[in-house]
Order: structure tokens, then sequence, then C-alpha cells
């Protein structure tokens, strides 16, 4: 896989270890002839050690190959957070700091979550593109306020402040894009 085709989420061999992308810079040089360039946040798998990388658009990387299974999140105590496979009820723990912001997300016993696994080994979960959510504290709706497209800051369940139209009131439920953390659309 050439450096170019990098992905959010994918795994990829860095000299002899498995690391989970976690974040990619594109910086374009303004000089004729010039490399793109990508700078890449890197996490190692297992252990979660930083490591950030800078690659040419033509370098190749080993993408890893890995198994994804349906899973469904059970609940949490002080440091884990608890899942079980969908298909063999196997469980499986991860730190919160192996699930970062994915954590805001998860609902006990949600179901339609995969599990990453490398080597047989859980390395990270995939979340659903929207979740549903309700909205617990926000300003008043002010009358009018459809005829504008402005928004205002909406306290969720999970404690998540995210920006929602003028409209929406407590009480009010909505789908949010797990990877931006943005609104999406009311759910009726």
């Amino acid at each position: 896989m050439k450096a170019s085709q990098l992905r959010k989420g994918n795994v990829v061999s860095v000299k002899g270890a498995a690391y989970r992308v976690r974040d990619i810079e594109m910086q374009t040089p303004s000089a004729r002839g010039g490399n793109t360039l990508f700078r890449v946040r890197l996490v190692s798998i297992p252990g979660g050690q930083n490591l950030e990388q800078t690659f040419k658009s033509n370098d190749v990387l080993e993408e890893l190959i890995l198994e994804r299974r349906p899973i469904q999140y059970l609940y949490t105590d002080q440091e884990n957070y608890h899942f079980m496979d969908s298909e063999n009820y196997e469980q499986y723990s991860l730190n919160g700091d192996q699930l970062e912001d994915q954590r805001d997300w998860l609902v006990e016993n949600m179901e339609g979550l995969s599990a990453v696994m490398l080597d047989g080994q859980v390395v990270a979960i995939e979340l659903p593109p929207s979740v549903e959510s309700e909205i617990v504290e926000t300003a008043p709706v002010i009358k009018g306020a459809t005829a504008t497209n402005r928004d205002k800051p909406a306290t969720l369940t999970n404690g998540r402040v995210v920006m929602v139209p003028e409209y929406m009131s407590p009480g009010d439920w909505v789908r949010i894009n797990t990877e931006t953390g943005k609104f999406m659309s009311r759910v009726r």
C-alpha cells in the first residue's frame, strides 16, 4: 500500500511492529516536482506507544491483514471496557486509553460494533457510522429559529457537547456522526 492510500484506522507494519493510523496530515510542497508528504501519527498495537512518521506519497507500507468480528458492548468498570463476540460469546476487555474518543459513543448493551483483531487479539473497535443520542441540556428554543441556519451547543446523555440547529430542545433525539462528532439529523 502506498502512503497516499493510507486512511485513518489502517494497520500497517513500521520497523517490524504493528501500528494503527491515528491521524494523517498532507503537506503539498510549493516547489515544482516536490513530492507530497504525509505526516502520519501512529499508535503501536498492542501497547499504545505514539509514533510520528513522515512518508512521501510513493513510499510503500505493508498493510497488515486484520479480522473483523461483530461484537456487543457490555459494560465498563474503573479502567476497562468489556465487549462480547456476537457469534461465539467470547468476552474481550479493552483499556480506556485504547478507545480514545470512541468511548464517548458507547452505550451499555450497544450492538453493531466490530472488533478489529490481529493474531487473535482485539486491537481496536469500529463504531457504527452514526449513533442516536438524546439532548439533555441546551438553550431554549427561539421563536422563528427555523428561518435562519444557526447552531447552538447542546449536551447529550453521554456528556458530549455538539452543535445543533436552534430549533432543537431538551428531550429531542439526534443522530451524530461517530467519526467527526457532528450533528447529522434529528431522529423522529
